[in-house]
């Protein structure tokens, strides 16, 4: 059996979860990565400043 290539990535996030879109991609990348079973992946996301609220639960964000 072949050994995966092990990878860690760090995504900082810094961007409200509302307003833009830029917080929504930066969590749906990580995820993806997690699901490819190329490289066994080490994914660790940094949330700071407005961004800390992407992590509460049962949002309902409004269709634009």
């Amino acid at each position: 059996m072949l050994n995966k290539p092990k990878q860690t990535l760090l995504f900082i996030l810094n961007d409200a979860p509302y307003g833009s879109e830029r917080s929504f991609n930066a969590l749906r990348l990580p995820i993806n990565l997690n699901e490819q079973d190329r490289t066994e992946t080490k994914i660790k996301v940094f949330l700071m400043s407005d961004s800390v609220a992407c992590a509460l639960v049962k949002q309902v964000p409004a269709e634009v």
